[in-house]
């Protein structure tokens, strides 16, 4: 039996990505730059923790960046349960990409955008790979999820690219085939629960009415 499933049963995380913010907006790529969320996200974020608060969720652990605590910020006040933060659950370092809109990206850099999307090991704008993301969030969220009691839930709440990858991880996908895991609107979440050979994938961007992904990841 792996480490994640070993001495326990029927855990569960839900991997929470943050409200909206004016970047998401712009399609204006953020990465680790730390962004605020809108009104709109605020009021997302308290509509989306109300719903969360139903699933008496055990523990939260949140990014440290100020639109993911800020949305995790709702469901402690909810649920009066505290929140760790951690660096490590930060979206992904992307150097040069990092401010840039959609357009501005693929006019500077489109063939390390071609790349990226045809599922090679890119560093974008110089930044990190998505395997390195993979590996400092997905131990965070394990190590979490290893603390909950039997029939736990977790609560990560995160950001677009580090949810799709550490969710790649967690369900042993190559690394090429975590494209196919579409991503996240904004406080939108993935549900993985355990299973008899690790992690399995619930839900998939559940949570609200279909709205456009917009962020790093879409």
């Amino acid at each position: 039996m792996s480490a994640s499933t070993s001495g326990k049963s029927g855990r569960k995380i839900v991997l929470w990505r943050h409200g909206q913010t004016a970047w998401n907006l712009q399609r204006r790529f953020q990465g680790s730059t730390d962004i605020e969320l809108t009104e709109a996200g605020v009021a997302q974020a308290r509509r989306s923790a109300r719903l969360l608060a139903s699933l008496q969720p055990d523990a939260i652990v949140a990014s440290d960046l100020q639109r993911a605590s800020a949305t995790a910020a709702e469901l402690a006040s909810v649920t009066g349960l505290p929140v760790h933060h951690d660096a490590a659950l930060r979206e992904t370092y992307a150097g040069e990409w990092q401010g840039l809109t959609h357009d501005e990206i693929i006019e500077k850099y489109g063939e390390q955008y071609a790349a990226w999307k045809r599922g090679e090991p890119v560093r974008r704008g110089g930044g990190e790979l998505e395997t390195e993301v993979a590996d400092r969030a997905a131990p965070v969220v394990l190590d979490h999820a290893g603390r909950l009691p039997q029939g736990g839930t977790l609560v990560v709440v995160s950001h677009g690219g580090t949810i799709r990858t550490t969710i790649g991880r967690l369900l042993g996908l190559n690394a090429y085939d975590w494209e196919g895991l579409g991503g996240l609107s904004n406080c939108c979440w993935s549900v993985l629960g355990e299973g008899a050979r690790g992690w399995r994938l619930l839900e998939h961007n559940a949570g609200t009415l279909p709205e456009p992904v917009l962020g790093d990841d879409d």
